[in-house]
């Protein structure tokens, strides 16, 4: 590999020929080699749109000349759209404030822009940093990028499956089954009222999310070093701001308190609270159905999920729930990140926050995690589910705690009694309440009419 040699405010470094990133980057990515782990995708597309608007802005203000203006944003498109992103090769465990990371975009950004000036002298910091700190910028790619994943990738994902779990809580409707409460038998429910529960779980989640993304689309960008706006025109912010509004689709809007947006990342933690909230949702769904599939001989097994793989390298035939441990799994990684989230969003310290590419790393690998995993569930879990009615019907056959429908007409002790005896002698609810004397058949047939226990109240 061919080298080149650069100088920064540290001294002389070595850079690779082809790299667009300068000596301040390659410093840091020389030093600090933590984990391997990179800004994701939506985080560089943020960076982007941010560069490429501020350039915009003041070019049409004339803080920048128009060709080297034009430049910036077109060198900032190119990152936008991801034609660079190997020019970006920072840990994620740097400075708290992402300063790192922040003078890698605008290194890289300057250089390309100069290329297309066919060397036009263009500065990292006077001229794509303009009006900008790494304070403000980075809390603002935060934002941006977060709103983007949850609006373009988590909330679609979420709706697919939720439908999917609406269409099979339709077609399990008139599937009557027993009810389960502490792990043991409870009286009838629907299958379909089971999976309608689930979806309204997903959906109430997506209402959550949409809670969240307000504060989120509140931009710190203005504030520069401190929240005080120094160094930044009159009205950039603003402008910026409503330029990334219009080019993103989405409503951001400048943060009204600069010193909450740069020294606080409450929103954020708002936000990582709303996904922990729907991987608690997504674990319990999944497990549930994990336990409902479980057999085949001696589990639950009122239904069948789909097949997707041998399940063990000894046990021949058998298969496990793949898709169901997979979303057991993603939700306990969210739970973590949520962790790592919330601690890094405790250590704002006076004017600005030191935690914040590992708050924008976990916040966004749990908003990626979530989508790929609701829809991978959804197409290749949920939508596969059939119900077992043969085995459904046998077990709510043996299913005593049907006598709770018999309490107004019989009263609890009774219940209790006739209870016992059927599980100690295997004889139906049916047989001992009519040997006994406590209801006609007409009575009994009514009261334990197990379609209308589905729909409560006393019958």
């Amino acid at each position: 590999m061919e080298f080149r040699t650069e100088k920064d405010s540290m001294g002389e470094v070595m850079v690779p020929a082809d790299a667009l990133y300068g000596a301040s980057t390659q410093r840091a990515f020389e030093n600090f080699p933590i984990s391997g782990i990179r800004f994701p995708r939506r985080f560089i597309w943020a960076l982007g749109l941010i560069k490429g608007a501020a350039a915009a802005v003041n070019g049409e203000s004339g803080a920048l000349a128009s060709a080297i203006a034009a430049a910036v944003q077109k060198a900032a498109t190119e990152v936008r759209d991801g034609d660079l992103d190997d020019q970006f090769p920072l840990d994620i465990f740097q400075t708290g404030s992402g300063t790192s990371t922040n003078t890698n975009a605008n290194e890289v950004i300057a250089r390309r822009a100069s290329a297309i000036l066919d060397g036009g002298p263009i500065h990292p910091n006077d001229h794509v940093n303009y009006g900008q700190s790494s304070n403000d910028v980075i809390p603002t790619a935060i934002h941006v990028a977060a709103v983007a994943a949850i609006k373009e990738d988590l909330l679609p994902a979420l709706d697919q499956l939720a439908m999917a779990l609406e269409a099979k809580a339709v077609e399990f409707d008139g599937v009557v089954k027993s009810g389960r409460t502490h792990l043991m038998d409870a009286t009838p429910v629907t299958l379909g009222q089971e999976f309608g529960g689930y979806a309204t779980q997903v959906r109430n989640g997506m209402a959550r999310l949409d809670k969240a993304l307000p504060e989120l689309e509140e931009l710190a960008l203005g504030g520069t070093a401190v929240g005080t706006g120094i160094n930044a025109p009159e009205g950039f912010a603003r402008d910026t701001i409503a330029l990334m509004a219009d080019w993103s689709g989405y409503p951001f809007v400048e943060a009204p308190n600069h010193f909450e947006a740069q020294g606080a990342k409450d929103a954020a933690v708002m936000a990582s609270g709303a996904l922990k909230t729907v991987a608690t949702s997504l674990f319990k769904i999944a497990n549930d159905i994990r336990w409902l599939g479980s057999g085949p001989a001696s589990g639950i097994g009122e239904i069948r999920i789909p097949d997707l793989q041998p399940g063990s390298s000894i046990m021949p035939g058998k298969v496990n729930p793949v898709m169901a441990e997979m979303m057991m799994m993603v939700a306990a990684q969210v739970f973590g990140n949520d962790a790592a989230v919330t601690w890094a969003a405790a250590n704002g310290n006076f004017e600005l926050n030191v935690m914040m590419p590992v708050l924008a790393h976990n916040l966004l690998e749990s908003i990626a995690l979530l989508a790929n995993a609701s829809r991978v569930f959804a197409e290749r879990c949920v939508e596969g589910i059939v119900a077992d009615e043969s085995r459904i019907k046998e077990l709510l056959e043996k299913n005593v705690i049907i006598v709770t429908a018999l309490n107004p007409h019989i009263g609890y002790d009774n219940g209790a009694k006739v209870a016992k005896e059927a599980l100690a002698t295997g004889r139906s609810v049916r047989d001992l309440v009519l040997e006994k004397g406590l209801l006609t058949q007409e009575e009994l047939d009514r009261a334990l009419d197990l379609r209308r226990m589905t729909e409560g109240g006393v019958l």
